[in-house]
């Protein structure tokens, strides 16, 4: 396996685990009035911290996607170099930042977009790469 596609693998499990945040505490936070199955929740009712965990399981989602896309792309056309496992890695590392930052609430403005955007740049160093190749 390449480095590039454990990488991937580790932001599938970062992906399919961010949700935990929230459903924690969605639950520990009951709202009166509020169907424990209702979809979506009123964030407003619910401490900051929840709405931020939501937020942040979405943004990795909106980016885990292309990010995975690139990555398969290189792993088919057999694109490995060292930029791409240094993109790679650095995805990943940004999301968890982003995603502890968010949910803790202590990468406000202008952390918390320069993060974003830097996980995009790192998708479009590896889609650089494949289109080079």
């Amino acid at each position: 396996m390449t480095p590039e596609l454990t990488w991937l693998t580790l932001t599938a499990i970062l992906a399919a685990s961010l949700w935990i945040p929230y459903i924690v505490g969605v639950n520990r936070h009951a709202v009166e009035g509020q169907d424990a199955f209702l979809r979506p929740h009123d964030l407003t009712a619910y401490p900051a911290w929840v709405h931020r965990a939501h937020r942040a399981h979405l943004n990795l989602v909106e980016q885990a996607l292309p990010f995975a896309i690139v990555v398969l792309i290189a792993h088919q056309a057999g694109v490995s170099t060292t930029l791409t496992i240094w993109a790679a890695g650095l995805f990943f590392w940004l999301r968890i930042a982003h995603a502890v930052g968010m949910i803790s609430g202590a990468a406000g403005f202008p952390a918390r977009p320069l993060l974003f955007t830097a996980g995009w740049i790192a998708i479009l160093v590896i889609a650089v790469e494949v289109l080079r190749a």
